[in-house]
């Protein structure tokens, strides 16, 4: 009876040790499976094109030669290009606004349509398969999309100086340089120069400090006597904002403000204008002297 029973206890632990092999060998096969499908995205990742070439112009290339697949020139070993892989993991797993930002800066500095393979392979960015990042891209302000290719949007469509110097022409009363700059990318090196040429002036708001672009209008080069000049200077405005207000109604303008209203409000809400008191800056330890070269400034 005891033979019968070891027999069994033997038979059993045969069988546990058979369910076991076979559940670890499905592991280890299910793992190879996992490091081939990483293995093949890694080759094809590092055998692709890198930036400059994926963004190379459709029409330079035909459409035959984009569809066919790229030979392949080396193997990547999936132990060697961890970082790379923890990398394009943390770009995919990142918020929308951030890799939303990510295309459309790609787009900003190559200037170039780009299909979402394309953006993929340039940024890691898989547009396929984010509805949500697809449709922000697609409805962004910023982005053109014409059913298959994603391109930049500024708006203003300039392509060079000409066409900057036109644009701001036509306004007399200034134009931005906020609204211009993501035209085209040496915009900015374009003002500086039509600038140096004469031909705009800019300037900067108070206001806003933005700089502000205005057309340099050729017909109102013109020479102006001295005495003119000095005439003009000699000519004493009235102190009083009032004053000034009546002047320019007397010559048909209408003025931008209205003083004597806004003093009657002030009184009217008990508002008083009184000017505020300068503090006096006392020179310390810490103050830091710029013209220390002249101590007789500091004497008092």
């Amino acid at each position: 009876m005891d033979k019968y029973i070891k027999q069994g206890d033997d038979r059993q632990r045969k069988l546990c040790l058979i369910a076991s092999e076979m559940s670890l060998q499905e592991s280890l096969n299910r793992f190879q499976r996992q490091q081939e499908k990483c293995q093949t995205t890694l080759t094809r990742i590092t055998t692709r094109a890198t930036l400059p070439k994926v963004v190379q112009s459709h029409k330079a290339t035909p459409a035959s030669n984009s569809l066919a697949p790229s030979k392949v020139t080396a193997s990547v070993k999936f132990s060697n290009d961890t970082e790379r892989l923890q990398h394009i993991n943390a770009i995919r797993k990142s918020p929308v606004g951030a890799q939303l930002k990510r295309v459309i800066g790609l787009l900003f500095e190559t200037r170039q349509t780009l299909t979402p393979e394309e953006i993929n392979e340039a940024c890691y960015v898989d547009i396929n398969s984010n509805k949500a990042l697809f449709d922000s891209l697609k409805n962004n302000t910023k982005v053109h999309y014409d059913g298959k290719r994603f391109s930049y949007k500024s708006k203003y469509d300039l392509k060079g100086k000409d066409q900057l110097l036109s644009l701001i022409r036509k306004y007399p009363e200034g134009l931005q340089v906020m609204e211009v700059k993501d035209s085209y990318p040496s915009v900015l090196e374009d003002l500086q120069a039509l600038k140096a040429a004469g031909q705009i002036w800019l300037l900067s708001n108070m206001d806003s400090q933005e700089d502000i672009v205005y057309p340099n209008d050729p017909k109102v080069m013109i020479k102006v006597d001295d005495d003119i000049k000095q005439h003009f200077r000699e000519i004493e405005l009235p102190r009083d904002m009032v004053d000034i207000e009546k002047e320019l109604q007397k010559n048909g303008m209408k003025p931008a403000t209205n003083t004597a209203k806004r003093r009657v409000m002030a009184q009217f809400h008990g508002i008083t204008s009184k000017p505020k008191p300068k503090k006096k800056r006392e020179i310390t330890k810490r103050t830091k002297l710029t013209n220390a070269h002249l101590p007789e400034l500091f004497q008092n």
